[in-house]
């Protein structure tokens, strides 16, 4: 992305972690529906494990991928997940989510392809309304992924791997946030 490069790996190793743990879910979750939610939570790790490493692969190599290829990669999921969200009452809220850091991860790389010369330390890529919208969004999102990863239902801090899917979704918020905030 557009940062120290200290703070862009560190952000590729944050990211490409979440996402790598959201492929684990996916990978060894049963196949068979356990409940009506499955299908749903199965999607979901799909769509977060592919953010995540996407998030890490674009705070790495950033510009160095054609945009159309960032676009494709994720243009697609957003549009496919904007389709859902509007076909299918059940998790709409959740597959918005997704389109919003999908067409957000897109905005990102057109910017950047937009943006002459090299994007170290280069502020004000993309346009200050979106990009700021698009802050508020995701440190919003942070902030509740945060608050519940530390409760649950008796009210006590999540441990164990009962909190790894909120702690995914806090990770990815923060790295958007992160990549957002370079921009």
């Amino acid at each position: 992305m557009h940062g120290p490069t200290l703070v862009n790996w560190l952000l590729a190793l944050l990211t490409a972690a979440a996402g790598a743990s959201c492929l684990t879910r996916l990978r060894h979750s049963p196949c068979a529906p356990a409940g009506a939610h499955r299908p749903l939570a199965r999607e979901s790790d799909a769509a977060e494990a592919l953010m995540g490493l996407g998030m890490a692969a674009m705070a790495v190599v950033g510009a160095g991928v054609p945009a159309a290829v960032w676009a494709g990669l994720f243009g697609l999921p957003a549009t496919a997940f904007l389709l859902a969200a509007a076909h299918a009452p059940a998790g709409r809220a959740h597959r918005l989510h997704h389109a919003v850091g999908a067409l957000a991860m897109t905005y990102m790389a057109l910017a950047m392809a937009a943006a002459p010369g090299p994007h170290h330390h280069t502020a004000g890529l993309g346009l200050p309304p979106l990009t700021g919208a698009l802050l508020l969004y995701f440190g919003g999102y942070t902030l509740r992924a945060g608050s519940r990863l530390l409760r649950t239902s008796a009210g006590t801090l999540a441990v164990g791997t009962a909190g790894l899917p909120q702690a995914c979704r806090l990770t990815m918020g923060i790295g958007m946030f992160a990549m957002l905030l370079t921009m």
